[in-house]
């Protein structure tokens, strides 16, 4: 990555508009470079020695594998070579030449035989790196491969053969075990992932069934499901009644009871019943799919944890180098030193410095800890957000909808002047008739229930933060808070004991008016969470210092969701403009703020805290797109189990970055006292790749807080 930073960041206006997707070898040009052709990209590439081409995910599988095949093929001949060249020696020198490996053959000069075998290790198992070493030579930017290929040759001309093609082989088995064990991880991930079935049962005009590849489906055919088949397609049942396991894609536990008329979702599982499904969506638009594509895109935005691997990196390799060039000149110069020995302790040590484990522990952890939050149902859109909650101070959070179920009820219809109940309602239905909101669903499900037939206002608009406008025939009526009513000119006529007693319920007051005046009073009460106190107790027991509301509902609603929730600080009438303010004051009095909603007017807010939480995000396209992690469900506990995961990830990356600098330091050490040899060294590099890469793992299970 280093290197092609370096090749690509001038042309693309800087090395900060690259993205690497280590898991799946794909390198991003973000939208923020400047625009080049393919052909120069794959130009610049080819002169750091490696190969690209344009992605293509169909191929990339088969590319990794093909690329894997080529290194088994090289470390195995690498390994038929050793062997030749370790069963020469111990031919020459009988049983007891085992024991004299390192010192040779004594004071006889080395076989023929056994050096061409040693030297034919070294060169397959050195081949595969020799363009990406030349490449850091030739620019004087030391990376791994140029490391091994000096402590290689190094080795060969204080006529170590037996410790070069050693060192040769265990490099190439380590790059090996490398791209295997990430392979490993990759098909893990993708085994987590990719959960919708490949066929589904399309159910013809003539009534037969028949199983279609599931990218073959359109959108308005139908589909059955039988108990226990997992869902192929996103849909809306038509016909049956079943309990549908959500968990992959919510997280919840709990079977979900789905009715005609219900949405369904590829990747979830149809725990009982017979299902019949109109397909809502093709297979590449899927709720899952998007999963899936936002989770590999997220691989390129990195961490800021990841950014300082890959500068230290950049720093780490040259710095190393200029000490094996001091090892190995200083001790003769100043002390007289052997001039063989230190050198060739100068040789362990660029052996050891390799950075294998380093640079890969830290992307591996992020890509397994994506994972596993999308399978919990949160949707992490990058590196940088699976950081930033585990240092969380202070989170703003929305009311309705996100502390609250958002699916008010009408408790009570207060007319004004002469309005019957039957005309109040038939107003506010009218001026809601086309919208989708939770207030509005309300008002309209009450006009259905009073059998109230409803004709959708001519002419109506929304007012931003405020309320909706319309006509009815001919005559002007609006819809909105008291705040709206007053701005209006009817602040006279709102009965104020009235508002001030409905709100003391900690009902929502929607006031309804024409150009004459006031036509009365709706009020509507949402029911808080399930586990909403549980989950503010829990925010505060990890260290949040302080949960805010930002509502623009009124101050006593607001109130008593805080009183039974536990929440510190409530703000509450606010327009959009006021919940940026509120959120921008936090930002100045912590570190890091989160802004938590699932409104178009929590947008703003959510866009200036330091990350944003969409709520519910399984039925909003927007919500996906737009927020930086995503809950898939309405399960607020969710943003408790984020911020413990992203600790946990993070102390995952410190214990991998810490392991590999200890075995490190350890070995350089050792090296400098002259205890440390090559084949030592690298053995100790492959194991501590392979460590890393077990521990990143372990962040797949995704444990409960």
């Amino acid at each position: 990555m280093a290197v092609l930073n370096r090749v690509l960041g001038p042309a693309l206006g800087g090395a900060e508009h690259l993205g690497f997707d280590v898991f799946n070898g794909r390198m991003t040009l973000l939208a923020s470079a400047k625009q080049i052709a393919d052909a120069e990209v794959l130009e610049l590439v080819s002169t750091t020695g490696m190969q690209a081409k344009p992605w293509e995910a169909a191929s990339a599988e088969a590319d990794q594998a093909a690329h894997l095949n080529r290194q088994k093929r090289f470390t195995a001949a690498s390994a038929l070579f050793w062997g030749g060249g370790l069963a020469w020696h111990v031919a020459h020198s009988g049983a007891a030449g085992l024991g004299q490996l390192f010192a040779g053959h004594g004071d006889l000069p080395v076989p023929q035989g056994e050096i061409l075998f040693f030297l034919g290790a070294v060169a397959l198992g050195v081949w595969l790196v020799l363009p990406k070493a030349w490449y850091a030579l030739r620019n004087l930017s030391p990376d791994m491969n140029l490391l091994m290929v000096v402590a290689v040759g190094g080795a060969i001309g204080l006529g170590e053969f037996f410790e070069a093609a050693t060192v040769a082989l265990f490099f190439a088995l380590s790059l090996t075990l490398e791209s295997w064990s990430v392979g490993r991880a990759r098909n893990a991930v993708s085994t987590l992932l990719n959960l919708a079935p490949p066929t589904a049962r399309v159910v013809r005009a003539d009534g037969s069934e028949e199983d279609v590849p599931a990218d073959e489906v359109r959108i308005g055919q139908h589909f059955v499901l039988r108990g226990g088949d997992r869902i192929p397609m996103d849909g809306r049942i038509i016909a049956g009644t079943g309990a549908v396991d959500q968990a992959p894609i919510t997280g919840e536990s709990a079977l979900v009871v789905k009715e005609p008329g219900d949405e369904v979702y590829a990747g979830t599982l149809n725990g009982e019943g017979s299902l019949t499904v109109e397909t809502t969506k093709l297979a590449s638009d899927t709720v899952l799919a998007k999963i899936n594509r936002m989770v590999g895109d997220a691989h390129a935005r990195r961490a800021p944890v990841e950014q300082w691997v890959s500068k230290f990196a950049r720093i780490y390799t040259p710095t190393v180098l200029g000490l094996a060039i001091a090892l190995a000149c200083l001790p003769p110069l100043v002390l007289g030193g052997d001039w063989g020995f230190w050198f060739y302790n100068a040789l362990v040590l660029l052996v050891i410095a390799c950075p294998c484990a380093l640079v890969i522990s830290t992307p591996v952890s992020i890509v397994a800890s994506l994972a596993a939050a999308a399978r919990a149902g949160v949707l992490i859109k990058g590196g940088a957000y699976i950081e930033a909650p585990g240092k969380l101070e202070a989170i703003a959070l929305d009311k309705t909808g996100t502390l609250t179920e958002g699916r008010p009820e009408v408790t009570a219809l207060y007319p004004l002047g002469g309005t019957g109940k039957r005309d109040l309602l038939q107003a506010a239905a009218a001026l809601e008739s086309r919208a989708s909101h939770p207030l509005a669903l309300a008002i309209l499900a009450e006009a259905a229930q009073e059998g109230l037939v409803v004709e959708a206002a001519r002419e109506s608009r929304t007012v931003p933060g405020r309320g909706v406008e319309g006509l009815q025939q001919g005559r002007e009526i609006w819809l909105g808070s008291a705040r709206f009513a007053a701005e209006k000119g009817f602040a006279a006529e709102l009965p104020e004991a009235l508002i001030a007693e409905i709100e003391a319920g900690g009902a929502t007051l929607v006031v309804v008016g024409e150009t004459g005046g006031l036509m009365g009073l709706i009020a509507l009460r949402d029911r808080l969470r399930p586990g909403a106190p549980e989950t503010i107790a829990a925010l505060h027991d990890l260290g949040v210092k302080e949960v805010v509301i930002l509502t623009g509902d009124n101050a006593a609603a607001a109130g008593a969701v805080a009183r039974g929730t536990g929440i510190d600080t409530v703000h509450a009438g606010l327009l959009p403009g006021d919940k940026l303010s509120r959120i921008e004051a936090l930002t100045k009095r912590y570190k890091m703020v989160a802004m938590m909603g699932d409104g178009v007017n929590d947008a703003p807010a959510m866009a200036r805290a330091h990350f944003a939480v969409a709520m519910g995000a399984m039925g909003s396209d927007t919500a996906i797109e737009t927020a930086d992690i995503a809950l898939m469900s309405d399960d607020i506990s969710r943003l408790p189990w984020l911020i413990a995961h992203s600790r946990r990830t993070m102390a995952v990356i410190r214990q991998n970055i810490g392991l590999s600098l200890v075995t490190k330091l350890g070995f350089a050490l050792a090296t400098a006292l002259g205890l440390a040899s090559m084949w030592g060294a690298i053995a100790a590099d492959v194991g501590v790749s392979l460590l890393v890469v077990g521990n990143a793992l372990r962040l797949l299970k995704g444990k409960e807080i």
